[in-house]
């Protein structure tokens, strides 16, 4: 037997953790830290961080916003290095926002992402849901608020994190870590750590459901899996199956998805080092399952290809609820991230899918039903309307007597179709157990004929409320049915409670409308391939040059030019050649082209100064994404754009505070040759119900001007009064004044 050296013979968890360290790593060599036993070993590396935190040492406002489809760097890091842990928390009042939030990891310069998975997946839950999870790669505590990733990611050259809001609302808070260790070198053979998402809805027909499919030599080291049901029955009867370096049959196949998950007969909430599921809504229509498999101690090596993915397989059932099958493809739509580690970084991948084309459905009406109290009615109780509840969020607030108090809420179609309807509930200490209705009847009712060793779920189903902190908020899914256009009503009745509940109350966040795609409707896996060329030196994304980009910028429509943009903008300064070709999308009819268009120059920084003019008209845009996105890239061309500061002193003005932010962000990048700036912005701090994350930016471009934004010293002066801008403005105020700034770094 081989030797075990004697730093490696640990016993109980020590031994697990330390092994987690060096199978993630890949090798050996790659000093990690994290065991209690290597922990008495002097270190030759030093130990770094990134973070969110004010520089100001006087702040406590340690948080960034982001703005829709605005990009922050995370970290942008000097190698050789390894990243040994990210933590992260956000406040964000968007649903699902988990999936529209993308996060992606570069390494050693290149323009494609080595890591492009939605930020929720990225943290092991799907589907745009905050769940706990405690394993030994990812931990999620706080009702799933507070993720932890202990990926190693091993880079030699450089490292660039970044995480873009491609949602419609802004995240008002970003906190975040990344703690990592710079050495003197890293062995030839320590691999690039790799994540990827991809998603089918429906699974497609006639082949099975893929993870990965990528060529190159690593090892494939995890898994999050992701189901919603689109029927009854229980969908996982599908094998897990692994081809090897073109190997025409699996060198691992399995017996159904549960046991590829590590568990048997059914699935059921659970969390644990290797495996998990931590969401397990049942068997109805619109069900959702989200799991993970880290193949930690069992990674699956491969030198030349590797084919990763399920069968789509499980019970179905004919309409009169009689079973039909035990083994059938079901199209349930399916979603996953892959994890790997490589040698070198890959560009075989296609472009994952964006925005809220991630979504569960791939659409979303946010419905803040609270603005509508005047309409709603109460039996046995009586509603209510909170504010600010959580960080922005608001309340529809249910004070029930008890068991039969009825809440009904108006809810507007705005055409005819078949739409799932979620309930984004709260819980809380004081919270009954409700079930829902709609115009009076119950939703998603599960009639199958019950087998034998099952127990029928006849009536709807109830959701329990109660917990000993108040949490926004869990989205529950109600049902799948044919609405007509026009007024609804969504009743919830109060059961009971749970006995340590100290109350029956009920407090709705919103109310979301997901259309359902039709059966017929395009399956959302049609992406862009990567290119198969390479050009020598020449920089790519995904496979293919700027060059190959820009011909397709010119020939394509709709989303496709859209994406070409996006890809465009991944050159980051090495696209200046194509600012002609973003500045002419600016000025196209469909909006969600000019908004990429505007990102994509914001991806240039001070490169893209010959697109200022084009995004200074795109500032009075109609759409507010399309203007907040122009002052996002006017802030990141920097002193160069002086000549937008009269369009981004308009722009203070603007509706959207996500408008009136990145124009003040961008007017203090422009620095000194804004002070033209001075008093619009003093005029801005004072306003009268003012968002705090726009006044921080605000008296932070005040500061960025300097002694020429004296004229504005009043106003900082009272805005020292206004609670959580008082940091701001006593930082501005020293810059004013030409004096010292205290600062951590």
């Amino acid at each position: 037997m081989e030797q075990i050296p004697q730093r490696l013979r640990l016993g109980g968890f020590a031994s697990v953790f330390l092994a987690f360290a060096v199978l993630a790593a890949g090798q050996v060599s790659v000093p990690s830290g994290s065991s209690l036993s290597d922990l008495p070993r002097l270190k030759n590396y030093t130990a770094h961080r990134s973070s969110s935190g004010n520089r100001y040492t006087g702040s406590n406002d340690d948080s960034k916003r982001i703005m829709p489809g605005e990009t922050l760097v995370m970290a942008d890091l000097t190698g050789p290095g390894v990243i040994t842990h990210i933590w992260l928390t956000v406040a964000d009042n968007e649903y699902a926002w988990p999936r529209l939030v993308r996060l992606r990891v570069y390494y050693d310069g290149k323009k494609t992402p080595s890591v492009d998975v939605p930020l929720g997946d990225f943290f092991a839950v799907g589907h745009g849901f905050e769940r706990n999870v405690d394993s030994m790669p990812i931990r999620n505590s706080s009702y799933g608020r507070a993720r932890n990733s202990y990926w190693s990611m091993p880079f030699r050259k450089s490292c660039r994190i970044t995480v873009t809001d491609e949602g419609n609302r802004p995240v008002t808070m970003f906190y975040y870590h990344v703690d990592w260790q710079q050495h003197a070198s890293l062995p030839d053979d320590v691999a690039y750590f790799h994540g990827y998402y991809r998603q089918e809805r429906p699974a497609a027909a006639g082949k099975n459901y893929e993870f990965l499919n990528v060529k190159g030599t690593g090892h494939y080291v995890g898994t999050v899996l992701n189901v919603i049901q689109t029927g009854v029955g229980w969908f996982g009867e599908g094998d897990d199956l692994f081809f090897v370096d073109g190997a025409s049959k699996p060198q691992i196949f399995g017996t159904g998805t549960e046991d590829y998950l590590s568990d048997a007969w059914d699935l059921r909430v659970t969390t644990g080092p290797w495996t998990g599921t931590p969401i397990a809504d049942g068997e109805r229509i619109g069900a959702r399952l989200s799991g993970y498999r880290w193949h930690v101690p069992d990674p699956i090596p491969f030198t030349k290809s590797l084919w990763a993915g399920i069968e789509h397989a499980g019970w179905t059932y004919n309409d009169d609820g009689k079973a039909r099958s035990g083994f059938e493809q079901r199209p349930d739509y399916f979603s996953s991230a892959a994890f790997w580690y490589q040698k070198g970084v890959n560009e075989d991948l296609p472009e994952p899918p964006y925005g809220a084309e991630r979504l569960p459905l791939g659409n979303a009406m946010q419905i803040a039903v609270e603005d509508s109290v005047a309409d709603v009615k109460a039996e046995k109780g009586k509603a209510s309307v909170q504010r600010e509840v959580d960080w922005g969020k608001d309340l529809l607030l249910f004070e029930a007597e008890g068991p039969g108090s009825r809440i009904d809420v108006p809810i507007d179609v705005p055409e005819t179709g078949r739409y799932e309807i979620v309930g984004r509930i709260a819980q809380a200490p004081d919270y009954g157990n409700y079930y829902a209705l709609l115009d009076g009847k119950p939703m998603n009712l599960d009639n199958r004929e019950a087998l034998t060793s099952e127990i029928p779920t006849t009536g709807p189903e109830i959701f329990q409320n109660y917990l000993v902190e108040l949490y926004l908020a869990v989205d529950r899914p109600l049902g799948w049915l044919p609405l007509e256009k026009g007024r609804h009503i969504l009743s919830f009745i109060c059961s009971g409670r749970d006995p340590r509940s100290s109350g029956f109350n009920l407090g709705i966040n919103d109310v979301v409308l997901e259309r359902v795609p039709a059966a017929d409707a395009p399956n959302s896996t049609r992406m862009l391939p990567a290119g198969a060329l390479r050009a020598g030196n020449e920089p790519v994304y995904r496979g293919r040059t700027l060059a190959e980009y820009r011909k397709r910028l010119a020939s394509a429509s709709g989303s496709a030019k859209a994406a070409a943009l996006r890809s465009v903008g991944a050159f980051r300064g090495d696209a200046a050649i194509a600012i002609p070709d973003v500045t002419a999308a600016l000025s196209d009819p469909d909006a969600a082209i000019r908004i990429a268009a505007a990102w994509a120059a914001s991806q240039m920084g001070p490169a893209g100064a010959r697109a200022s003019a084009g995004l200074a008209k795109a500032l009075s845009d109609p759409n507010p994404q399309v203007r907040s996105m122009a002052a996002i890239a006017l802030r990141s061309i920097g002193s160069r754009a002086a000549d937008a500061v009269p369009a981004l002193i308009e722009a203070l003005k603007d509706p959207e505070p996500f408008v009136r932010a990145p124009a003040a962000d961008a007017l203090g990048r422009i620095g000194p040759s804004a002070k033209s700036a001075a008093h619009a912005l003093g005029e801005r701090l004072l306003a009268s119900g003012e968002q705090t994350y726009v006044l921080r930016s605000v008296a932070t471009a005040l500061g960025d001007i300097g002694p020429d934004a004296a004229a504005a010293l009043p106003a900082l002066q009272q805005a020292l009064k206004i609670h959580r801008v008082t940091a701001s403005a006593e930082e501005a105020i020293l810059r004013i004044n030409n004096q010292p700034v205290p600062t951590w770094f």
